[in-house]
């Protein structure tokens, strides 16, 4: 820091020069990637406020620059501040590349290959953010870090992804978890199941601990707004050959050259790639209330068996206490049988004491599998009751997941309501456009007519005018003969 000292000779700047050539530099080594509408910038560092002082002094300025340039760099050398930043870079690289892939996919007509260039930039930056703060495992080789972990646990969440797994297992040509792990991203993308694959995977924090820092990208909120961005994705279709392609080898590094903006690029275009825009926002809005609304049917099904399942427990229930009543009933009239039974073998005569002891063991043995049933149908009983209790727990948290689902869903049919008004507002102004057009054509035409008119009246005022000329010669001609004659 003692660079930023001034000579003594020379004379001390004012805050003016200072915040002039602070927003002249540019701080490469820790950027922050940002969007700005469809392309990407640096964003420059926004902890170091360029305002300049009304009222300028000389005595602090390089001292406060001094001072304001190691908050920065004591901010930036902050773990979390990094983490956090790297987390932020990579979501504004998702958001573009999966932008950038919808509107190739429409333009294109929907059907992409693996040769091409955004589709693979696309996995390129999907890997960077399963790979950011993966835990390293020790392993005879070394330490080794690979998200291929993370997506095996993907079966046990969501069965439909089990033969997605089988199918990258069974693959002769991959030799690594890398490459297992990016033939399972292009087997979900053909399935369209990649969003909902890597949502059931975010909502399981506790196991993707085992893999994960705790701040890294998977465990964070970004995560789960990456996975909501997948979705816009089920509307393009892909097709990969996954046979002879090495992906194990592959290099992984995002190209930013294809999302820079171009600063000769023609604003001609900038109404057509509105308009696209707004049907790729549309697309993928009518894509994710599609899904919410199959998410809706699927949970308020499940309401409905549970509704079922709580009828049937409640019944069984009642039966069960009925049950248990009339044991109760049974086990007091068996008591008062055996007790009457005693008394008469006390005041009995001896010969009948063999009968009534008999029928005593009977009655003991009888109230003996009593006592057992009763106590059966007791566990069973308690059984019954704590299913009843999760049944209830489970259909609050349902409940609650619906009414989460819903207002989303509220919200989001607003955003298209509004996405078709605009839809609208610009057609209007296309019409209205269009209708000017015509107006000024119709006009032209006018004009045209006009100006054939005049140039068929100045043909024949040329016309006439050479006409007079030939008379003039002829009067004067004429003139000339006679003149001598006077004379």
């Amino acid at each position: 820091m003692s660079a930023l000292t001034p000579p003594t000779d020379m004379p001390t700047p004012t805050t003016d020069k200072i915040t002039q050539a602070a927003m002249e530099t540019i701080y490469l080594c820790k950027f922050r990637v940002s969007m700005d509408g469809e392309w990407l910038c640096l964003r420059e560092l926004d902890d170091i406020s360029l305002t300049p002082d009304p009222e300028p002094t000389h005595e602090d300025s390089w001292e406060d620059l001094t001072d304001l340039v190691e908050q920065m760099r004591d901010d930036t050398e902050d773990p979390n501040y990094l983490m956090a930043n790297e987390r932020m870079n990579l979501m504004n690289m998702a958001k573009l590349s999966i932008k950038g892939l919808i509107e190739s996919a429409l333009n294109l007509g929907r059907t992409l290959d693996s040769d091409y260039a955004p589709l693979q930039q696309f996995f390129v930056v999907m890997e960077h953010c399963l790979k950011h703060g993966l835990k390293a495992k020790k392993t005879f080789l070394g330490q080794n870090k690979s998200f291929w972990g993370p997506l095996e646990l993907v079966e046990k969440l969501v069965p439909e992804a089990a033969e997605i797994t089988a199918s990258v297992k069974d693959l002769p040509g991959l030799k690594t978890p890398v490459g297992r792990g990016r033939a399972w991203l292009r087997l979900a993308l053909m399935q369209k199941k990649l969003s909902e694959y890597m949502k059931a995977l975010i909502n399981k924090k506790e196991l993707l601990s085992e893999f994960y820092e705790p701040n890294a990208l998977m465990m964070e909120e970004e995560g789960a707004i990456i996975a909501g961005l997948l979705v816009g994705l089920n509307v393009i279709d892909a097709n990969f050959c996954m046979k002879g392609e090495d992906l194990d080898s592959q290099v992984g590094v995002i190209d930013f050259s294809m999302y820079l903006k171009d600063g000769n690029s023609s604003k001609g275009s900038e109404g057509d790639g509105q308009i696209t825009a707004i049907l790729d926002q549309k697309n993928y809005v009518e894509e994710l209330n599609r899904h919410l609304n199959a998410t809706v049917n699927n949970l308020q099904a499940k309401v409905d068996a549970l509704e079922k399942s709580n009828t049937k427990l409640t019944e069984e229930l009642a039966v069960a206490n009925n049950r248990i009543i009339t044991l109760q009933e049974e086990m007091e009239r068996v008591k008062e049988e055996s007790s009457y039974i005693l008394e008469s073998n006390r005041k009995g005569p001896k010969q009948d004491k063999t009968a009534e002891g008999q029928a005593l063991s009977e009655a003991r043995k009888h109230l003996k599998e009593e006592t057992q049933l009763r106590l059966d149908v007791e566990k069973e009983l308690e059984i019954q009751i704590s299913m009843r209790q999760e049944m209830e727990l489970a259909m609050k948290m349902l409940e609650k997941d619906v009414c989460e689902k819903q207002d989303a869903l509220v919200s989001l049919r607003q955003q298209l309501d509004d996405l078709r008004a605009l839809k609208h507002e610009l057609a209007f102004k296309l019409q209205s456009s269009d209708l000017g057009v015509k107006q000024k054509s119709e006009l032209n035409s006018r004009l045209e007519e006009k100006t054939n008119q005049m140039a068929a009246t100045i043909k024949q005022l040329e016309q006439s005018e050479k006409d007079l000329v030939k008379q003039a010669k002829t009067l004067n001609s004429a003139a000339n003969k006679l003149i001598p004659k006077h004379h």
